[in-house]
């Protein structure tokens, strides 16, 4: 049995698209309808009555385009709008997987990178704490990531520099495991990794939510077998930055439909 419908992932701009290439690596034979809502980012500056408005349009529009599962790649929308989300679909979020990952893999002290409005909600602090009421975890807001990460500086000494600045107070403090919160840190992995050492463990939510989908959609039986299509990415608003940004974090050429979604309150 084989289901060949696309898997949809949204994210409030592109930094999902670090998502959208773990699932790709992790489930070759699927096929990828991405939406990316640049018209009204960030969501992480707006209302959560907002943000689940945002969010149950996107859903909308990806299972109007005939998506079998949707993955909310987004850490605001995860946090905020999960749970009130209207969908006969599965739908899967981030932080749970990201925090299911961590708790499993710390030794008891878990840092938490993230935005500031992730940081702010304190949703992987909570999710750990449910896994395991042992964790110590220290969330630490780091603004200035997803700006370098947008301008192309994953390997740049101004880069280092932040890295070293933000995360050496969590590994003084005995972090045994640094929680990647923010779909834009992935790139900057093996950054934080060098300066973290061998002793603490790198947690990517976008690699634990693409192993948590794989192991879903085959109890489910939505797997596909074979690829039937091509991955296809749609933005609400295509600028010459967010095309940029796209290629970047692709590392690949990539056309992106132009699409509205509505949806929008009023006074957006």
């Amino acid at each position: 049995m084989s289901d060949a419908r696309p898997i949809g992932v949204f994210d409030s701009g592109v930094g999902g698209l670090t998502v959208a290439s773990a699932l790709a690596a992790r489930l070759p034979a699927e096929t990828l309808l991405y939406l990316g809502d640049t018209a009204r980012l960030p969501y992480g500056t707006k209302s959560a009555a907002t943000v689940e408005r945002y969010t149950q349009a996107n859903v909308d529009f990806l299972e109007r385009r005939g998506v079998k599962a949707v993955v909310v790649a987004c850490n605001t929308a995860s946090a905020l709008a999960l749970g009130r989300l209207r969908s006969a679909l599965p739908v899967w979020g981030v932080i749970e997987a990201g925090a299911a990952e961590a708790a499993a893999r710390s030794r008891g002290r878990v840092g938490v990178l993230g935005t500031e409005a992730t940081v702010r909600s304190d949703a992987y602090g909570r999710a750990l704490r449910r896994l395991r009421a042992d964790l110590e975890v220290e969330s630490l807001a780091c603004p200035l990531f997803v700006p370098l990460v947008e301008e192309g500086w994953l390997d740049d000494p101004v880069t280092e520099a932040v890295a070293r600045r933000y995360v050496t107070p969590l590994l003084e403090s005995g972090v045994d495991t640094l929680l990647l919160g923010c779909t834009h840190y992935p790139l900057l992995a093996p950054l934080l990794a060098r300066l973290a050492g061998d002793g603490v463990a790198l947690v990517d939510a976008a690699t634990a939510v693409a192993e948590q989908v794989a192991g879903e959609l085959e109890r489910r039986g939505l797997a596909a077998r074979t690829k039937a299509g091509t991955d296809h990415f749609c933005v609400t608003d295509a600028s010459e930055r967010v095309e940029r940004i796209a290629r970047e974090f692709l590392a690949r050429p990539v056309a992106l439909e132009l699409v509205d979604v509505g949806g929008a309150p009023e006074g957006a």
